[in-house]
């Protein structure tokens, strides 16, 4: 890093690098305001949200460096449309045991706010509508957890999809069911290739489950309709920064993935891959003019688009986008650094883009449904289209 690298940029060098940031400059002071709860948007889908947590163990694969292939342990979680399930309680965006590590690993107090809840019911029934359910995958970013971009999850979920987001163990706050608390591992670390090759596998279990299986290694009870509920024939994927990359790699490992989208990855490495599958790739900080996105470009021969947000930050395709304005004050967080994560777009407007690009995209390659992500939409003068 340069001197001169700014607040805004110091997350998303470090993510790019697959190294730590603090969410603030170092000396960034706390302030004693009391714990804040932070809320979330619903989805605007015509169907209710259910969610279900998944304790998958069993492949191995090679260690990060230079370490022998070691037993691989997950957690995911399957969101999904639901029955109406009032009795069935709030999924929470994550655990506040997770939330306090990922708080106190930032240089913050582990009990500044409190997680928020999400549109979801954990093990209400699912909603099939006499059909199996599209299925999609989420990879998150660096040193992050599966709940990120719940926003987008769950609208996909309201809209009739089935969103698997998978924790990457190693790189990621989670929570196993037995109570331990695995936090991210900066050395050796994970790179966009070790998460890549947790998606076969997941994919895998998400086929055991599709056959009617139970995937889960506590063999703890599923939802109501969810065994042999989902379409292995429609597969899409998405990630963001890190996962984003991910996201590519995994398609060039797994022909399941019918279509993939990518929210501001740095795309390093992704050296000659060459995808004929639909790609959108949504940028903010790491463009075209970044050399790895350059070159990924030039290696689509399928569908693709690339659309650049104005006033986007690194942040500003997740949940962070919203919370971390929330949250400014009672650490004592300074505009820069809020800046640092929103950008210049208007929190509202994010959360639109969230919402409709995403599924118009799925809805596009695994539905067969519309065309608005071919090209720019007056609703959305901030999304530009570039060739």
């Amino acid at each position: 890093m340069t001197a001169s690298l700014t607040r805004r940029h110091l997350l998303s060098a470090a993510l790019a690098a697959g190294v730590a940031a603090p969410f603030v400059a170092p000396g960034a002071g706390l302030a004693a305001t009391g714990p804040v709860r932070l809320t979330l948007p619903g989805p605007t889908g015509p169907y209710p949200v259910g969610m279900v947590p998944l304790h998958l163990t069993g492949h191995s694969r090679p260690a990060p460096g230079d370490g022998p292939p070691r037993p691989r342990e997950l957690m995911v979680s399957v969101w999904y449309p639901a029955q109406a399930g009032g009795h069935h309680p709030r999924a929470q965006w994550l655990a506040p045991a997770a939330l306090r590590a990922l708080l106190e690993a930032y240089g913050y107090a582990g009990d500044t706010v409190v997680t928020p809840s999400t549109a979801a019911r954990v093990g209400a029934p699912v909603r099939r509508n006499g059909g199996r359910l599209p299925v999609v995958i989420f990879s998150p970013g660096a040193h992050d957890h599966r709940a990120t971009h719940t926003i987008v999850v769950q609208e996909l979920a309201s809209h009739g999809y089935a969103v698997i987001t998978v924790d990457h163990t190693g790189d990621a706050f989670v929570l196993f069911p037995d109570g331990r608390l695995l936090v991210p591992e900066y050395e050796p670390g994970l790179g966009a290739p070790d998460f890549a090759y947790d998606i076969p596998f997941v994919l895998d279990r998400v086929a055991e489950l599709a056959a009617g299986g139970n995937p889960d290694v506590d063999h703890r009870p599923l939802p109501a309709g969810l065994r042999g509920g989902l379409d292995m024939r429609r597969v899409g994927m998405f990630g963001a920064s890190k996962g984003g990359t991910a996201t590519v790699i995994a398609m060039s490992l797994d022909p399941r993935i019918r279509a993939g989208l990518s929210l501001d990855a740095p795309m390093e490495p992704t050296q000659g891959i060459s995808l004929d599958r639909p790609f959108l790739m949504a940028t903010a900080e790491f463009t075209r003019a970044e050399p790895p996105v350059a070159e990924f470009w030039a290696h689509l021969t399928g569908w693709h688009r690339h659309i650049h947000v104005e006033g986007a930050a690194h942040s500003s395709y997740g949940d962070y986008q919203l919370l971390v304005p929330q949250m400014a004050a009672a650490v004592g967080m300074s505009d820069a650094d809020v800046a640092g994560f929103t950008g210049t777009l208007p929190g509202h407007r994010a959360v639109a883009i969230q919402r409709t690009y995403p599924l118009a995209f799925f809805d596009q390659h695994l539905r067969g449904r519309g065309h608005f992500v071919d090209g720019p939409s007056p609703a959305f003068r901030e999304v530009l289209y570039i060739p």
